[in-house]
């Protein structure tokens, strides 16, 4: 049976059952149906509800639309996710994204409590299976409880599934609490998980020992904490005893569907073509290849963050850097990501689309549907989304492929920024971390593989926050990035940019997208959603909100 039909077998089923009970709010009230002991009879009814939980995990639409509320992207049609309105800081308590959030993550969190409070009713159930999936449940928990305070601080923090009083009087947790309680959950299943060689065909995909590892070093990169992110990472690297991982040789095949499960992925998204897919792809993709609209857009910040073939950034005078031909020898990443104008699509047949976004570029004027237009439904940049894009698709880009939530790249990333912020950045390091990435990525130039000390820490550290952003890019990662960094109001305030497509006398001729307001009074936390403190007056508001 196919793997990943097998991990979300029944999901479904066990989704509508489990809404069933869900009020929409923070009062997910549990029912007779669900709870009582004649449904937990049997291994296989834990396991759909543990499917569920996997199911409840994360959304494609936050993947990707999370680029929005960055500077790596902008969402030009509609409110999608709510990310035109962070963007922009046009937002209070009762934008329905952070409604949405906040209902998605404790739905999960609800999953995750029934099935712990109820899998130990399963008769003969085998006990290293039994310890291992309470052991999954936790990490899903401890995932929904990282991503609640990251955006929310505190939050209300409950280890069982609470009842409807205790939802209308429940108070939130002090935001290192919640952060405590994560990192135990974490230490815990660590030493219960299987590393990843040790799962069957059949399971692959499932949490493991090394994801575990992975969101604590995540955890700790978030708080700044930078001895700890070492060590968890050095669990990861070149230590086999925490599972096996290493960077996938191709960037370009690393998000392609005959890759999926690979060596680099620790933690994904796990989807089935037809059964649970998505297809984002259809307001993402040029339209000349099929996509309906542009609604998410990479902005030319993005893309001037890619360096040249010669390791030296667009702006250094030794870098060869030239505007009328903007996309020539630079990192080879930027052709893997993003869409430009003269860019040669390759198609599912094996042949390739030059794709035109430049106005009055198309050599068919009767339709030059990617060229750039003030108002138009093509890219409100000029450039579109490669990453990502299944050439396997059907229908209206309808995709199962795979969404990578944690890789070994991130590893090796995390490793590079700690021992630098530790002052242990060395040549040895360098060439462990930094330099396998853009070797992978096609580099070949001793200026972009060498390890070069001149600038001191500063520099490096630049260096390596780059360095995060293009290999991550368009992966949902930059907005934590730069909230971590506290560098949201000097990136977030201002125009994003598309191409230079536009009038020489504004910005030197690139388009003026968006403009945002950032506001580091308020804006590093969400507001409370409103419709969650009409519903309990115990809740507080973060401040300026």
């Amino acid at each position: 049976m196919n793997t990943k039909i097998t991990i979300i077998k029944n999901v479904f089923a066990v989704l509508v059952v489990i809404l069933s009970m869900a009020c929409k709010k923070l009062d997910l009230v549990p029912t007779d149906r669900f709870t009582d002991v004649n449904y937990w009879t049997t291994t296989a009814k834990a396991n759909s509800v543990l499917n569920t939980a996997y199911s409840q995990m994360f959304r494609n639409d936050y993947f990707f639309y999370n680029e929005g509320m960055s500077d790596n992207a902008y969402n030009g049609r509609g409110d999608n996710s709510g990310v035109a309105s962070l963007a922009a800081g046009s937002y209070d308590a009762s934008l329905p994204r952070l409604r949405d959030e906040w209902n998605f993550h404790y739905t999960g969190i609800k999953t995750c409590n029934i099935f712990l409070e109820n899998v130990d009713r399963v008769p003969d159930m085998d006990a290293a299976l039994n310890s291992r999936m309470k052991a999954e449940a936790r990490f899903i928990r401890a995932f929904h409880y990282f991503q609640l305070m990251t955006w929310f601080g505190d939050v209300p923090l409950f280890d069982h599934d609470i009842s409807v009083e205790e939802s209308k009087t429940i108070a939130r947790t002090p935001r290192a609490q919640v952060l405590e309680f994560i990192l135990k959950e974490l230490n815990e299943v660590e030493t219960i998980l299987p590393v990843n060689k040790a799962y069957s065909e059949t399971d692959k995909g499932r949490i493991t020992k090394g994801a575990a590892i992975a969101l604590k070093a995540r955890a700790f990169l978030y708080e700044s904490r930078w001895s700890d992110v070492v060590n968890e990472c050095e669990k990861l690297i070149n230590n086999n005893s925490n599972g096996t991982y290493n960077l996938f040789p191709s960037y370009e095949g690393l998000f392609l569907p005959q890759n999926e499960n690979n060596s680099e992925v620790i933690l994904d998204l796990q989807y089935v073509p037809e059964v649970r897919a998505y297809n984002n792809f259809f307001d993402f993709a040029p339209l000349s290849v099929g996509a309906r609209l542009n609604a998410l857009a990479p902005t030319q910040e993005l893309v001037d963050s890619y360096i040249m073939s010669n390791g030296a950034g667009i702006h250094n005078p030794s870098s060869s850097y030239n505007e009328n031909d903007p996309y020539s020898n630079r990192d080879p990443r930027l052709t893997y990501t993003i869409v430009y104008n003269g860019y040669e699509w390759k198609k599912p047949d094996g042949t390739t689309q030059v794709i035109y976004t430049k106005p009055g570029s198309d050599p068919d004027q009767t339709k030059k549907l990617d060229e750039y237009a003030p108002g138009a439904v093509s890219s409100p940049t000029g450039y579109y989304i490669r990453k990502y894009y299944d050439p396997t698709s059907s229908t209206n880009f309808l995709s199962g492929l795979n969404l990578i939530l944690i890789r070994y790249a991130d590893i090796l990333l995390m490793y590079a920024e700690a021992k630098n912020e530790l002052g242990q950045m060395n040549e040895s390091i360098w060439n462990e971390t930094i330099r396998p990435l853009r070797t992978r990525a096609g580099f070949t130039d001793p200026g972009a593989l060498n390890f070069n000390t001149a600038g001191g820490q500063p520099e490096l550290r630049e260096i390596i926050r780059n360095e995060r952003r293009t290999e991550l890019a368009m992966e949902g990662l930059r907005i934590f990035d730069i909230r971590r960094w506290r560098i949201a109001e000097d990136v977030l305030n201002g125009w994003a940019h598309g191409a230079k497509f536009g009038p020489e006398s504004v910005d030197n001729g690139y388009i003026r997208a968006n403009q945002r307001t950032f506001d580091e009074s308020k804006n590093y936390l969400w507001p409370i959603p409103r419709d969650e403190r009409n519903l309990n007056p115990n809740l507080t508001q973060n401040p300026g909100w």
